[in-house]
């Protein structure tokens, strides 16, 4: 069981796409350590309930976001409908949200294109911007990339490698930019996680489990607990942590 130092109490996080996954774990644990917190989600109101009453349980307040990251303003509107539901706080963003269109480079439409990129970079820019704007000293930024961005280990992957690839120039930038006002903006790139999307008994998982040194699938709360620590980190910026069982190694 993972055990809690209380060390975000009093603190306010918003995590994109926290219905499920790495999303839903990111959240509980940032509860368990003291946080209230809010999440998206687009269709599955239900999932997004039940981790809402997950925080609940653990004392903590929270409140779920019905939030399309496709759309602009939905994207950057999900920060100031946190910060109305938490007395105008904002400390914490996890830019988890995240679309993985995989396939065939010449298969792939310009409909795809627009998708992947409005959700998995418009979104993120637009959410983090809005969340900069909000934040005091102390503030933390976090988003999440993939193993993707370090090692393609075969075809298939361009459009969603190249989307999250531009997360970690973001990362670095924002770092840049917010540093002077104390706000830390750092990437975590997740390996094969078991998740609803991915999961470890898979059509594929046996390929994925074998690229890493493991052998096997990370889980989600493995993910959610670096997170966390960056959450709480002061000194660490402009940084890429991967959590991918070294799949990049």
């Amino acid at each position: 069981m993972t055990t809690s130092n209380g060390f975000l109490n009093g603190r306010v996080a918003l995590v994109t796409g926290g219905s499920r996954g790495i999303g839903a774990a990111t959240a509980l644990r940032l509860a368990r350590e003291g946080a209230d917190v809010a999440l998206t989600y687009v269709n599955d109101k239900s999932a997004a309930e039940d981790v809402v009453r997950s925080v609940e349980a653990l004392g903590r307040r929270a409140v779920a976001l019905r939030a399309d990251s496709a759309d602009a303003e939905e994207a950057a509107g999900a920060v100031a409908r946190t910060a109305e539901a938490f007395g105008g706080r904002l400390d914490v963003l996890v830019n988890n949200v995240g679309v993985g269109l995989l396939g065939p480079l010449e298969n792939l439409s310009l409909a795809d294109v627009d998708r992947v990129l409005a959700v998995n970079v418009r979104g993120v820019f637009l959410t983090s911007q809005a969340a900069a704007s909000r934040m005091g000293p102390g503030g933390r930024i976090i988003t999440v990339g993939t193993c993707m961005t370090q090692r393609v280990p075969g075809p298939g992957g361009t459009l969603y490698a190249m989307s999250k690839s531009a997360l970690t120039g973001l990362t670095k930038a924002l770092a840049r930019e917010l540093g002077g006002r104390g706000i830390t903006a750092n990437i975590v790139h997740p390996g094969p996680i078991d998740t609803d999307m991915n999961p470890a008994d898979g059509p594929f998982a046996a390929g994925q489990a074998g690229m890493t040194a493991f052998g096997r699938f990370g889980r989600a709360e493995e993910v959610a607990s670096t997170v966390a620590h960056l959450a709480g980190a002061d000194y660490v910026t402009g940084a890429e942590f991967s959590v991918d069982g070294g799949h990049a190694a």
